[in-house]
């Protein structure tokens, strides 16, 4: 009998955790932050079971002071039965509303999945409150949305191609995908797609470029690839591999307050070990500094936002099964140009959450 693979297109809904239903982990990983414009700091992970599969839930937790102090888990997304929830995203979109993605997959991975939405109008509410739960569009997404000059919001969204599914009924999405949004998240569409050769779970970042094109960098087995548009994300160059290196790991790129790009990477390493910041000046042409954020093995997935006081923020994890460590590093652009942290207030390897047996 064929399982219900379309269990994972109902919506599970954000719930306040009560009680100690979560309170023992075994596994956890693969984070997200995010900062209001008011300064709450909003992380996400996901965990459940063994490891990544069918019992994975999403949660949330948050800190009032600048990262030194966390909650316990207040929120999670946990769907029932065989359906998981994954690869959370957070975002603060341009008018500050907080919004929270995953992906829904019957199993492991269905071949189809789903990215799903729920948005938080004031996320420094002592109670937040969330919309009903959205799907946007088949596929996974796990890093942010790129807001473009025009007001455009591009969303890297991707379907598998790394891995044989049981559904296998997208292979014309089966692509580096980007979505667009022109009314603010009203409706969102598909604008365009990237085939990057090698590439492994995409995990792919976009970034406007100085000249107006876009560049798209995504994970591969050998590092990390890129692919250009010229018009949008309509159309994209044949993908090629970047110098960037990397062990096949998620990585993070953003354009700063002050315009330099910074990109979190296992800078000269094949292990996920010395998860490295470094900034560009030339819109990715050459970097500099190299501020290590943590030189531990183990630590892989970095994510990242910058406050308004141009306070960087990076979370991560470690030791996903033993030490079960969500981590936060925080920094300036001078804490990276110095290659070490001389900035007040910076910060490395603190902790967010750290599960118990």
């Amino acid at each position: 009998m064929r399982p219900d693979y379309d269990l994972a297109l109902e919506a599970a809904a954000i719930q306040r955790v009560t009680g100690d239903t979560y309170s023992v982990r075994q596994w956890q990983g693969i984070p997200g932050v995010e900062c209001s414009p008011d300064g709450t700091l909003w992380a996400a992970f996901y965990s459940g079971g063994r490891g990544e599969g069918v019992d994975n839930y999403v949660a949330l937790v948050r800190s009032g002071d600048r990262g030194r102090t966390w909650s316990d888990l207040q929120y999670v997304i946990d769907p029932p039965g065989q359906v998981r929830a994954f690869d959370p995203c957070l975002w603060s979109d341009p008018a500050g509303r907080l919004w929270v993605f995953w992906s829904q997959s019957f199993s492991w991975y269905d071949g189809r999945c789903g990215v799903w939405a729920s948005v938080c109008t004031d996320p420094d509410a002592a109670a937040t409150e969330w919309s009903s739960p959205r799907r946007i569009a088949d596929g996974i997404m796990m890093n942010k949305p790129t807001v473009l000059n025009n007001g455009e919001w591009l969303l890297p969204i991707a379907v598998w191609v790394c891995h044989d599914s049981p559904l296998n009924e997208l292979p014309e999405l089966t692509f580096s995908n980007v979505y667009v949004s022109a009314d603010q998240g009203e409706t969102f569409g598909l604008r365009g797609s990237a085939d990057i050769p090698n590439r492994h779970f995409d995990e792919h970042m976009l970034v406007e470029r100085g000249d107006g094109s876009l560049w798209m960098l995504v994970r591969t087995f050998y590092g990390i690839g890129e692919s250009v548009s010229l018009d949008g994300g309509r159309t994209w160059s044949p993908g090629k591999p970047t110098t960037l290196g990397g062990p096949s790991s998620r990585f993070f790129i953003r354009r700063l307050h002050s315009g330099r790009l910074l990109l979190v990477n296992h800078y000269g390493f094949k292990g996920r070990s010395h998860l490295t910041a470094m900034l560009s000046e030339d819109d990715g042409l050459s970097w500099q500094g190299g501020l290590i954020l943590d030189e531990r093995a183990d630590v892989s997935y970095p994510d990242g936002v910058q406050d308004n006081d141009g306070q960087i923020y990076v979370i991560y994890d470690r030791e996903r099964d033993k030490a079960k460590e969500i981590l936060l590093a925080v920094f300036t652009e001078e804490d990276i140009r110095a290659g070490t942290c001389v900035s007040k207030g910076a910060a490395l390897k603190q902790i967010v959450n750290k599960a118990r047996n």
